[in-house]
């Protein structure tokens, strides 16, 4: 499937218009090229003269006491050469009806967005704040499960990018997509989702890449609600360092092989040093199988120097993902999952199985590798399971034989 902005995004005509016509209140501007925004103030929509300073200034600040109002979509992508000094806050309303007709549409996963960024040579830092007001939508999405909501933050098409000292709160839903991106760094953000209802803030993921190329994810700290990082399909030379991730369902690859007739790779992936606190799982992979999926390659992913606290299921692969035993049984996966390491990986488990590689028939899984591994579970003796793999390395000897199916 060829991921695509549906035909309603801006074109460029409009958007140069819209541009043209739009307020624009600048509390400074020092020479041509730098701009100092100040909200309008009493609930008025910020968002065209912050995509007017986008696209006009070299750089563009937003002061520490501001806090602009985004009710509009935000297209800030051609830019380039641009720096956005955000000490401040952008918060999005939560107006959903508006956001579910106008948000920008991606065909993969059926995901909408906010705010698309791209171009090249951009700087995002400031020690601000993206605000997802992420509260109205965990609420509106606990009555009905087909709400979708908007991703914060995307980067479109971006080249050469750093994104720094940022913090993101309560994003409805992933916090970070990078889809077509190439040399894209992330370091120094926290996000937080942390709902005040009874309904979870779910899916609101620290980072999901598409179709990107050289990404860096270091030194940030996750409090969120599912995947921590996830690589989604066709994500190539990715490092992701120096993470504490919390409440998370893991660095995630995948999941993968989800849609007919496409060919998903992830490839020369390494997360290290990473912590794992009150998590779902801690290093997982994930493809799917069933009648009418597709197919894929997972290839050279390391994992390695993982601590993990109370984690669900700290080591998975899982090539039956969201597919009943029965289907798996009948159409294996797809995905071909080779040459992984899981090492120097330790803990504690919240259950008996500390790691469970559940592979398809048919060497679907080859050349994996687990050195060092020690958790400890809240009693007796650790579990490992798996099947349908021939592991080596020197912890192999903690799987016994393999269940073959």
């Amino acid at each position: 499937m060829q991921l695509t902005l549906l035909p309603f995004l801006f074109a460029l005509a409009g958007l140069h218009a819209a541009l043209a016509s739009a307020p624009f209140h600048i509390v400074q501007n020092v020479g041509r090229d730098s701009c100092t925004l100040a909200p309008l103030g009493a609930g008025q929509d910020d968002s065209p003269q912050f995509l007017t300073a986008m696209q006009t200034c070299s750089t563009v600040v937003i002061p520490a006491t501001s806090t602009l109002n985004i009710s509009t979509r935000l297209n800030t992508t051609g830019l380039s050469d641009v720096h956005l000094n955000l000490q401040g806050t952008l918060r999005f309303d939560p107006n959903i009806p508006y956001w579910v007709a106008n948000a920008f549409p991606f065909a993969f996963q059926t995901s909408i967005t906010f705010w698309i960024l791209g171009g090249t040579n951009i700087v995002v830092d400031g020690g601000g704040t993206l605000d997802g007001a992420g509260q109205a939508w965990y609420d509106a999405h606990a009555a009905n499960a087909t709400l979708l909501r908007p991703i914060t933050f995307t980067l479109f098409q971006a080249t050469n990018v750093l994104v720094q000292n940022i913090k993101m709160i309560n994003s409805p839903n992933w916090f970070n997509l990078v889809n077509e991106g190439k040399n894209i760094t992330y370091s120094d953000i926290t996000i937080t989702a942390t709902s005040t209802s009874s309904n979870s803030a779910g899916n609101t993921d620290g980072w999901d890449t598409y179709r990107s190329d050289n990404v860096v994810i270091k030194d940030s700290v996750i409090n969120n609600g599912d995947d921590c990082v996830s690589f989604k399909p066709n994500s190539t030379n990715i490092l992701v360092s120096n993470l504490t991730c919390t409440g998370s369902h893991g660095i995630s690859v995948g999941s993968l092989g989800q849609f007919p007739g496409v060919f998903d790779i992830v490839e020369n992936v390494t997360a290290i040093n990473v912590k794992m606190i009150n998590s779902g799982n801690g290093a997982r992979i994930k493809a799917w199988a069933g009648s009418g999926v597709g197919s894929g390659i997972v290839k050279n992913i390391t994992f390695t120097n993982f601590v993990d606290s109370k984690v669900d299921l700290p080591i998975t692969i899982d090539q039956c993902y969201s597919t009943t035993a029965a289907a798996c049984a009948q159409f294996p996966s797809n995905t071909l999952i080779q040459d992984v390491v899981f090492t120097q990986m330790s803990g504690t488990s919240t259950g008996a199985t500390v790691a469970s590689l559940a592979c398809s028939p048919g060497a679907r899984c080859s050349n994996i590798t687990v050195n060092n591994i020690a958790f400890t579970p809240p009693s007796g003796t650790p579990k490992y399971a798996c099947q349908n793999v021939q592991l080596s390395g020197n912890s192999a000897s903690f799987f016994g034989t393999c269940t073959t199916t």
